[in-house]
């Protein structure tokens, strides 16, 4: 392509432009502020009704009902707020893709400026090494490899032609004449018109999607919000229906009954719920952390657990994004497996034929511009894959890369140049020289003139040859070819590339990772489907996702092709033709979001895993996005929720099992929190149409809250792991937190509290107590029934008594220093006074618990029920 100003723009025309399309920049996101966010924690109607609370408490100068109130909402909006502010930074990271310096041409001079000064029409230089810092049309290159996985997913450099012209609207893949900001310009060097900077740019319109804010929300915050609405109704309801039917039956003044609501309305909201939560969150960020899973956000620690479905990107996901040498044919059909994936050992198989290996391994070795050396304990390499490919297989057979190359002393070099698909080397071989050329087997076979054999060097059979090609081809391997020439000549390795020998051929692949398919086949086995989702060639993508099992339902690969296609025709027309897929090749970023809007349309909880700057749109999307940390991009890391630290698709796995063992102890919880105040409210009901007084004061109320549920609660979530949640499917998508199973447990263990709690205060007042004295015992026995409850609520399935007893030390202590917290306020003169508390005797105390371990015999017969009832499901 012709260069219509080789001088480049003036300073001033550079300077107008800057003016008109802004600095080569991307814009920070707005942050909310703290104060913005704080005042965000209060929307909600649990809080609304503990606001109206804590305003009657004030109104009926009930000032420490009102301080409770008023503290347990602050610290729950406090711990709202840090949350959210370390979670606002999801596209910062976008900006680090194009900073630092550029080269252009101005006013006829190379100069560096920049980056930020980079504008649309200047004529900007790349060399080897750099950072392309905008969208650029290329005028000239040579020999110009870009590496663009991080923007697209393709594993290999992609080689650039200036002289290309690709269709419009093709995928950035093939747009070859075109370089684009953010990439890497791996070898060779070029001249171009910058096209756009800043957010006109290919990484712009990713920045856009990322900076608009997530669509979705994590599954936990979906379900606690419809929890919340539905509790909080209830609660109103049940009060008001509690109000009116003491006005019915008369005899309770209306003080009595204003506190009397206010008590309730603490009580029974699980306002312990949001620390209870944060415990819980914690406790599984924890336990991430040591299986390699970093949290971000303290929300989705639980996501992975709720996921039906995980969007996987290939390259440094499932594969270790090394290309590797698999295999090696010689002509004549020998053919060698190699071991060993990326750079690192491994062995070629038949050792005893070793010696016929040799030529094409030293060929490899000169015909390259790569390094590979062994520090620091690990192999360090640098330079294009496919050369580091080429030094990894001279390595694994034993050759030393020093020694070999201080044997032929390099004389020239044969750059790899997309015009001519090879490059090459001439060495120092005795008197003369040799030249090793590598390239594509089309173009090594037409400049062969024969091939090595078993039996020597024999006239090349070219048919052959292709044939082996494209038989490596099709099982989606990169086929590189091999060829040699001895020459008299030292000079001008260009001019005598023919008359070669052909040696023979590679088959590379970016290899699966070793765990990989275990941890595919461990996600099937917990009911979530995977899906590989890449740049790369259909081909290789087919063939990765064999090694995989992972398997289109439809037998097809689907292509960013065919989803341009489906698009065009509707939305029904995409639906029919991602939701049956499980390989996608040739997918572009924002291709990767229409996949996982189809999928969510579905009713799937959607996990989007990667490492480049292609994959942050799509993590953006999803319900949970999750990055690798070795390899991942700020920006992919920015944009995630969760950070898989050693970079193995297996450690997701064992962040599914931690996000489902978090989700079971917060379900644990809301049953503890639910079930007391269903057992309180039930009291209530029966004392009033009973027509007794009041069983418990509203201060008492408080107290209880505080006490059977402040500790205990937060104990619970501490609970380990049961052993069997991998082995259960995913929780449906559409499934409420508090679904069928809490429900009947809060019906059977609150109505069991609420009933014994009734008979108790009743006999009590049948047997002459006074109201005093009874409230004092059935306060004492509401508190034992939360330590008994507390206990039984460590399994919804399993026995106490088959749980290990110590393997949740936090409850197990907490449930006796609940118990002596309220003894001792009973001893505590100001305390018992405030709370109309007096000693219990040793006697009624084992009365009490004789009473309160009736719980436990039904909380035991309710879950035998269970597991006879599932038992019964699965044997049909």
């Amino acid at each position: 392509m012709d260069i219509e100003n080789p001088e480049g723009l003036s300073s001033a025309e550079a300077a107008s432009r800057l003016e008109e399309f802004g600095p080569n920049r991307l814009p920070e996101p707005k942050l909310s502020g703290p104060l913005v966010l704080f005042a965000r924690q209060f929307l909600s109607p649990f809080i609304y009704i503990l606001i109206i609370a804590a305003l009657a408490s004030v109104a009926i100068a009930q000032i420490p009902s009102a301080v409770f109130i008023v503290a347990v909402l602050l610290i729950n909006a406090v711990i709202g707020t840090v949350q959210e502010y370390a979670a606002q930074k999801s596209a910062s990271a976008l900006r680090k893709m194009v900073r630092g310096t550029a080269r252009v041409r101005r006013d006829g001079f190379d100069q560096s400026v920049d980056i930020e000064q980079v504008v649309p029409g200047d004529l900007a230089l790349l060399t080897s090494g750099d950072k392309v810092p905008a969208d650029i049309r290329l005028a000239t290159a040579h020999g110009l490899a870009i590496d663009e996985s991080a923007l697209t997913g393709e594993s290999l450099a992609v080689t650039k032609n200036a002289a290309a012209a690709p269709e419009e609207g093709a995928p950035i893949s093939e747009r070859v004449d075109m370089c684009f900001a953010g990439t890497v310009v791996t070898h060779g060097r070029a001249m171009g018109t910058v096209t756009a900077t800043g957010l006109s740019t290919q990484i712009g319109s990713i920045a856009k999607e990322i900076g608009a804010g997530r669509l979705s929300e994590p599954p936990l915050m979906i379900r606690i919000r419809r929890f919340t609405y539905k509790v909080a109704g209830g609660i109103g309801i049940s009060i008001l229906a509690l109000v009116l039917l003491m006005l019915h039956v008369g005899g309770y003044d209306t003080r009595e009954m204003a506190m009397m609501s206010i008590g309730l309305a603490v009580s029974t909201i699980p306002e312990g719920l949001p620390a209870a939560l944060t415990v819980a969150l914690a406790i599984g960020m924890g336990r991430m952390a040591n299986l390699h899973v970093i949290i971000r956000k303290l929300i989705a620690v639980e996501s992975l657990g709720s996921c039906t479905f995980i969007c996987s990107d290939k390259t440094g996901t499932l594969t270790v994004n090394e290309l590797t040498i698999k295999k090696i044919v010689l002509p004549g059909g020998a053919e060698f497996d190699v071991a060993g994936s990326g750079v690192g050992p491994g062995s070629i198989g038949q050792p005893e034929q070793h010696h016929r290996l040799r030529d094409i391994c030293l060929t490899g070795v000169f015909a390259n511009e790569s390094y590979l050396d062994y520090a620091g304990g690990e192999w360090a390499s640098d330079g294009d894959i496919v050369d580091v490919a080429f030094l990894v297989l001279a390595k694994k057979l034993g050759l030393s890369l020093r020694q070999v190359r201080a044997e032929q002393a390099q004389l020239e070099m044969i750059p790899y140049e997309s015009e001519r698909a090879l490059s090459g080397s001439l060495t120092r071989l005795g008197a003369g020289a040799c030249l090793h050329v590598k390239g594509s087997p089309e173009k090594l076979a037409a400049m062969s003139s024969q091939m090595m054999t078993r039996d020597g060097a024999v006239p090349i059979d070219r048919a052959a040859i292709e044939a082996q090609s494209e038989a490596l081809a099709r099982q989606g391997y990169r086929v590189i070819a091999l060829g040699r020439r001895e020459t008299d000549h030292t000079t001008g390795a260009i001019d005598q590339l023919s008359d070669l020998t052909f040696l023979g051929q590679v088959a590379m692949i970016d290899p699966v990772r070793p765990d990989a398919k275990e941890a595919v086949d461990k996600c099937r086995d917990a009911g979530i489907e995977v899906a590989m989702i890449t740049g790369d060639h259909p081909s290789t993508a087919a063939a990765i996702a064999r090694d995989l099992g992972i398997r289109n339902l439809s037998g097809e690969v689907v292509t960013g092709a065919a989803l341009r296609r489906s698009e065009q025709e509707g939305q029904a027309a995409l639906d029919t033709l991602i939701r049956p897929a499980r390989v996608f090749a040739r997918i572009e970023p924002l291709q990767k979001q229409q996949i996982v809007d189809s999928l969510m349309r579905a009713g799937h909880f959607v996990a989007v895993t990667g490492d480049g700057v292609n994959d942050a749109p799509a993590m953006r999307r999803a319900n949970v996005g999750v990055a690798m940390g070795k390899r991942g991009t700020d920006v992919a890391k920015e944009a995630a929720d969760l950070i898989i630290a050693d970079d193995r698709f297996a450690s997701i796995v064992a962040g599914v099992e931690q996000g489902r063992v978090v989700y079971g102890n917060i379900r644990k919880v809301i049953a503890l929190l639910i079930a007391t105040g269903f057992s309180a409210l039930l009291l209530f009901f029966l004392t009033v149409l009973a027509g007794l007084p009041m069983p418990l004061v509203a201060v008492q109320l408080l107290w209880l809250n505080l006490i059977a549920n402040g500790l205990q609660d937060v104990a619970l979530a501490f609970e380990p792991k049961e052993g069997n949640e991998l082995s259960r499917p995913p929780r449906r998508p559409d499934e409420p937190i508090f679904e069928r199973r809490i429900i009947e447990h809060v019906l059977i263990t609150g109505t069991a509290m609420g009933l014994l709690a009734f008979f108790v205060f009743d006999w009590l007042i049948e047997s002459g107590r006074s109201t005093e004295d009874a409230r004092n015992l059935t306060l004492m026995l509401m508190i034992l029934f939360g330590n008994i409850h507390a206990l039984s609520s460590r399994s919804e399935t399993r026995s106490l008594f088959r749980i290990r007893f110590w393997g949740n030390p936090f409850l197990v202590l907490a449930v006796p220093v609940a118990q002596a917290v309220h003894i001792g306020a009973t001893h505590v003169p100001w305390l018992s006074d405030v709370l109309s508390l007096h000693p219990v005797a040793v006697s009624e105390w084992l009365m009490l618990l004789g009473v309160s371990l009736l719980l436990l015999v039904i909380e035991e017969a309710h879950k035998f029920s269970h597991r006879r009832r599932r038992g019964v499901r699965a044997a049909k």
